[in-house]
């Protein structure tokens, strides 16, 4: 283990939280910036979609960079990245140069993500150690997201839109002065680099996000999104062909050998894909059916925040006495709930029965289900594939929020009003859940316990690809 565990994760973790609050800072701020910068619906939607279209392409050529390159290295350049970005996003003069800073933050973002979590694997051996830091990152995922909203809602109507981008700047500055001083940096690897595995997981995610973004406004029949989900398919095709032939792949085929990550890949393409829609829509409902204004949008979400956060510091402790499998299970199956029950919401409810109490539940479930899910998509990973494991992991998290996104605001387009567009949405959410836990309990149950894995027969059956 590093000789200096907390301040190693301490720089993993604010790093990890820096992008994550960004990410969801956009929401409730997003129809200031529409006023602001005088953009269309559509010119608004890609001040998001230019960030996620990036950061999702480029994922797994960022995580594989670390393992060639360095991950310290690699890790510092994309906090550089992401600060310069956030800097320029808050300086932006107009539409075009906001959405090309936001790309911009996107790269930097593919590289932070993957990069510190393979930090993290490389710095805590696997066992209780490693259990904590991951139970600590996955919590970090959860609370990013909802506190995000609170503050976007604050600086945005008490100073700026922008102040939540040049947070960023200070945060991101101190980051890149500690990582040298406490990070240990990893051996770079010698050999040639895959080309094609880079060109085509770049461009096939990219084209699989890209028509996902697309359907919201041209639909799923249009030729422009069936050709990029094509191409995309196509590309990812490429990409597995080619792995199997190169000494030094960009994703290497054996981590999908085990089961258990199988199912983590899929379980958080599924949840990540509900949550997106639980943050839009119910931002969205707050502001637009409630009468919120964009600090009060923000500040309805501090219950949820406040449970995720208690739940959080819990989960470690969990862990510990019940596995992950338990907690992993109860936290789909609260979050399940509460999304069902806030799907019921409708033109005449009120907040703190029909948006607070279920957000409680929302809240307890994603602070239990996160770090589990973490924990099982790099469980069991040799350490020289721990940034391309990485990489799967927030690759489904992206690719899981697009899709999602996608397929969310297509069943609410039709369904009148806003109230009922919101319920539509989140009943689909329901169900995309429900999807979620019938993964877990088919793929996950019962390999995870106290944090080890539990998959010999994984190892077995893959002819011993798989190593702790």
């Amino acid at each position: 283990m590093t000789p200096r565990p907390r301040a190693t994760l301490a720089i993993i973790l604010v790093s990890y939280f820096m992008i994550l609050l960004d990410n969801s800072i956009i929401f409730t701020a997003l129809p200031t910036i529409r006023t602001a910068m005088g953009y269309s619906a559509a010119g608004l939607a890609w001040v998001q979609d230019a960030y996620t279209l990036v950061f999702g392409g480029l994922l797994l050529l960022g995580a594989r960079a670390g393992d060639l390159l360095g991950r310290r290295r690699v890790f510092v350049f994309g906090l550089t990245v992401f600060s310069l970005a956030s800097l320029l996003i808050g300086l932006a003069p107009t539409g075009w140069w906001l959405i090309a800073a936001r790309a911009l933050q996107g790269i930097g973002a593919a590289i932070v993500a993957p990069a510190s979590l393979s930090l993290l694997t490389a710095s805590f051996p696997e066992g209780r150690e490693r259990s904590r830091a991951v139970a600590l990152y996955g919590a970090t995922a959860g609370i990013g997201a909802s506190l995000g909203l609170v503050i976007g809602g604050a600086v945005a109507e008490w100073i700026s839109w922008r102040a939540g981008f040049f947070l960023n700047v200070p945060i991101g500055t101190a980051m890149i002065l500690l990582a040298p001083r406490f990070l240990e940096e990893t051996g770079r690897r010698t050999g040639r680099f895959d080309v094609v595995g880079a060109v085509s997981a770049t461009l096939g995610v990219g084209a699989l996000v890209f028509g996902i973004i697309h359907s919201a406004d041209g639909g799923w029949g249009s030729p422009v999104t069936v050709g990029a989900l094509l191409a995309g398919a196509g590309l990812l095709v490429t990409l597995v062909a080619s792995e199997r032939r190169v000494p030094q792949p960009i994703m290497p085929l054996r981590l999908f050998a085990s089961r258990l990550r199988v199912g983590a890949y899929v379980a958080r393409l599924l949840y990540l894909g509900a949550m997106i829609g639980f943050f839009y829509f119910a931002t969205q409902f707050l502001q637009g059916v409630l009468g919120f204004s964009a600090l009060q949008a923000g500040v309805a979400f501090f219950p949820m925040t406040v449970v995720n956060f208690a739940v959080a510091l819990a989960i470690p402790r969990l862990v510990a006495r019940l596995g992950q499998t338990v907690p992993l299970t109860a936290g789909v199956v609260l979050t399940l709930v509460g999304m069902a029950w806030l799907s019921r919401v409708g033109a005449t409810s009120s907040y703190w029965d029909a948006v607070a109490l279920p957000m409680v539940l929302i809240g307890a479930g994603q602070g239990l289900a996160f770090a589990p899910l973490t924990s099982a998509g790099i469980a069991g990973v040799p350490a020289a594939d721990a940034g391309a494991a990485s990489g799967l992991v927030n690759t489904f998290h992206q690719l899981g929020m697009a899709l999602g996104l996608g397929v969310l605001v297509a069943v609410s387009a039709g369904s009148g009003a806003l109230a009922a567009q919101v319920s539509a949405a989140l009943a689909a959410g329901s169900v995309l859940l429900g999807l979620c836990l019938i993964t877990v309990l088919i793929l996950m149950r019962g390999t995870i316990r106290g944090g080890e894995v539990a998959q010999g027969t994984d190892r077995q059956r893959a002819g011993g690809v798989v190593h702790r």
